[in-house]
This record gives C-alpha cells, structure tokens and sequence, in this order.
C-alpha cells in the first residue's frame, strides 16, 4: 500500500523542495532574518517576472496542441517517424527563439501531442546545443563568424544523435524497471 504512493510522488519536486527548504533553514540559522527576508524578496521578483513567460509558454503550447492535430504530430515527430522526425524536431529546437521557460513547456506539450521522446530530446538539444539566435546574439560578436561556423558544423548533427539514443529501447530496460516485468500481488 505505502509501495503504491511513492510512485506517485514526483522526486524530482521533492529534491527541490529539500534543497530549497534545507538552503533556507541554513541562511536563516547563520545569516539571520534580513539576510534570509533579502532572499526570500529576491526570488519573489524573479518568480514574478519568470511566471509571465512560462504561461506563455504553456499557451504556445496549447495553441500549437490545438492547431496541429496530434496525427500530423505522430507522423512528423513521433515514434514511426525516423531520422526524418528527429531533424524536423533539431531544427525547429534550433530556430526557435525563446528561453528555456517557453522551450521546456512547449517540449513537454509536444509529448503529450504525440511526439515521442527522441524528438523532444532533439528539439531540446536543438535549442541547446545548436540554436541559431544564441549564435548570432551572443557568439557572433565574442567569438567571430569562424568559432561560430566551426561550432555549428560541430552541433548540428548532434540534437539527430542525442534523439536516436533516447529512443534506444535499451534505456527502458536500464532506467525503467531492467527490463523485468512489474511485480504484482496476488489478489
């Protein structure tokens, strides 16, 4: 019975929450209020100015989930769709203009539209690993035209690999569950 709600907590919020929790007792028993009260009035401002891009981030989403029909979805980026699926999803990762509070939202809609998870890691690593708007912002004018050509022939073919590993069957018998079947109870 206790066995049934562990699967359900998400450990990942659980280890933020300890984390941050923790972090602030800390502060707080060696730093005192003010510092504390300083950190706490500092992550409220970046709370309040995060919050508008995630939405809209969520909203893209949606309205991307609500424009394309999931089947469109499947046959481009989803499980059957091949190499060609993982380079339609790098190159819209390494087009797309936004911050990591649209990309992460908009991934994780893409998933739950039908596409498979090889596609959201080449989407994600396309926009990470590649993404044309931090080269011509950022490197461009720190590094010049030749790093940036170099680093981009580098990339480019890694959001395709990164996709073709997260499908490998193998990660499902080595990170869920080794490949046994879930045990159940007799009834």
């Amino acid at each position: 019975m206790v066995i049934g709600h562990l699967k359900r907590v998400d450990w990942g919020l659980a280890l933020v929450m300890a984390l941050s929790f923790g972090s602030g007792a800390w502060v707080l028993w060696h730093e005192g209020w003010g510092v504390a009260r300083g950190i706490l009035e500092e992550d409220a401002a970046l709370f309040f100015s995060i919050l508008p891009k995630v939405a809209l981030g969520c909203l893209i989403g949606a309205l991307i989930r609500r424009l394309i029909p999931r089947e469109t979805i499947e046959q481009n980026i989803g499980e059957g769709s091949g190499l060609k699926g993982l380079a339609i999803a790098g190159l819209i990762g390494l087009l797309f203009p936004a911050g990591p509070f649209t990309i992460f939202p908009l991934a994780a809609i893409l998933v739950t539209s039908g596409a498979d998870r090889g596609a959201a890691v080449a989407f994600i690593s396309g926009w990470l690993l590649v993404g044309i708007n931090r080269a011509i912002i950022w490197e461009m004018p720190f590094f010049g035209m030749d790093f940036v050509l170099f680093r981009f022939l580098i990339s480019l073919p890694m959001p395709v690999l990164l996709g073709l590993l997260a499908r490998w069957r193998g990660f499902d018998r080595v990170f869920i569950g080794n490949g046994q079947p879930e045990r159940r109870d007799a009834p």
